[in-house]
């Protein structure tokens, strides 16, 4: 079983067995490695980690090898100060690579992303588009804000130091996704605590600022650069096999950035669920899972 799990997560809600990879920065990093077959690499965003794909891999796992990495300063991963990572884009990138290279996975890759994760995981396939293979893309983004699409005022807040404080003071960011974050259904408190769990002290909850921190809305925001040389370079993904699916009560990765999606990958198979909000694996698992599924097996 995983080494540590934190109070509020049991064997039953999350039953894998965790591994470990020390990254060049020194920093471990947790993942998940269940199954067999060719690989189907999870990432997820902020401020989620492996466990908004538990479903998903337990699903998949008899078929496929399911690859699903906690981001540094996230779920069972370390959570090192800033003089001892840095926490910018490029860093998640970097880590991404590292840990596929380590485990020989290069070729024949289904790459899932949500949130933040697309933005590591597509500026990733852009580095090296031969070993991808299939795309499912879950209310996530890979480009720059759409057009017509302004900064949600929320995120802008946690940006200042008030919005600072509370993320890190008391886990607001965290705990506010996972109210919020399902429309359907509320998520029970159970599963808001699990979410909650690895995030559980000022130090612990690091990442969730610096994620924030780190968008680029302007050239001089230091994931610019990579946010723009990896939408200029989706094109080289956009006759992959891609599936999206989308919560389209999503208040930050709404219509603007599905309508993007449609327009950089017009072959992509498309389903969108109108009453479902950002976890859109936990809002509509059970239509969700299948067509994943079906869409990697076919």
């Amino acid at each position: 079983m995983t080494p540590y799990l934190p109070d509020g997560v049991s064997q039953e809600l999350y039953p894998f067995t965790g591994k470990f990879i020390t990254l060049k920065s020194g920093a471990r990093l947790h993942y998940l490695d269940e199954g067999g077959g060719k690989p189907v690499v999870m990432i997820h965003g902020n401020p989620s980690w492996s466990f908004y794909y538990r479903n998903l891999a337990l699903a998949l796992r008899d078929g496929r090898r399911v690859i699903a990495p906690d981001h540094i300063g996230c779920g069972l991963s370390d959570k090192p100060g800033d003089d001892r990572y840095e926490y910018t884009l490029r860093s998640r990138v970097d880590d991404l690579e590292f840990l596929l290279d380590s485990l020989g996975v290069k070729e024949h890759i289904t790459l899932v992303v949500h949130d933040w994760g697309g933005m590591i995981g597509l500026a990733y396939a852009a580095r090296h588009p031969e070993r991808i293979e299939k795309l499912v893309l879950l209310n996530t983004g890979a480009f720059l804000l759409p057009a017509g699409k302004s900064f949600p005022a929320a995120l802008r807040l946690c940006r200042t130091p008030l919005g600072a404080a509370l993320i890190r003071g008391f886990n607001a960011f965290v705990r506010g996704a996972a109210w919020v974050g399902c429309k359907r259904r509320r998520m029970s408190r159970e599963l808001r605590n699990a979410y909650a769990a690895p995030y559980n002290s000022w130090a612990s909850r690091i990442a969730t600022l610096r994620f924030v921190e780190d968008i680029p809305l302007s050239p001089g925001d230091r994931a610019y650069p990579l946010v723009k040389e990896t939408q200029e370079k989706l094109n080289s993904l956009s006759a992959l096999p891609t599936l999206i699916c989308w919560g389209l009560k999503d208040f930050v990765f709404d219509r603007h950035f599905l309508e993007e999606w449609k327009r950089r990958f017009p072959g992509a198979e498309l389903h969108s669920f109108p009453d479902c909000g950002h976890y859109i694996l936990e809002d509509a698992r059970e239509e969700v899972i299948p067509l994943i599924k079906r869409f990697i097996e076919k």
